[in-house]
């Protein structure tokens, strides 16, 4: 089980800011930006390279997620999705999430 695990089961605490049947998108408690929030499935898919062909709508249905968050907290400038895969790929929770990053420069 992992921390995200525990959010979604209201095991923890989190600054949740979206959540239907599907996926849940909360404050990162160590944020890399102004605002970083991430937007994680309730089905558990550890990395993306092991989702299933039968994920292919959860995976979809988070980026759209991403897309109603930025708009319902107003980022009209622009922001970033990133999503780490692996140890290697800066990935250190394995649970597949998307981080939406904004409100600072990027350098890349």
């Amino acid at each position: 089980m992992t921390i995200f695990d525990k959010i979604i089961n209201k095991e923890i605490p989190a600054n949740i800011v979206y959540e239907d049947d599907v996926a849940i998108a909360f404050h990162d408690i160590a944020p890399q930006a102004p605002t970083h929030i991430l937007v994680i499935p309730k089905k558990r898919i550890d990395q993306i390279e092991n989702m299933k062909e039968e994920d292919k709508p959860v995976i979809g249905h988070l980026f759209h997620v991403a897309t109603v968050v930025a708009k319902k907290i107003g980022l009209e400038n622009g922001y970033r999705l990133i999503i780490n895969n692996g140890v290697e790929g800066g990935q250190t929770v394995f649970h597949l999430h998307i981080h939406l990053i904004a409100e600072r420069e990027f350098s890349w």
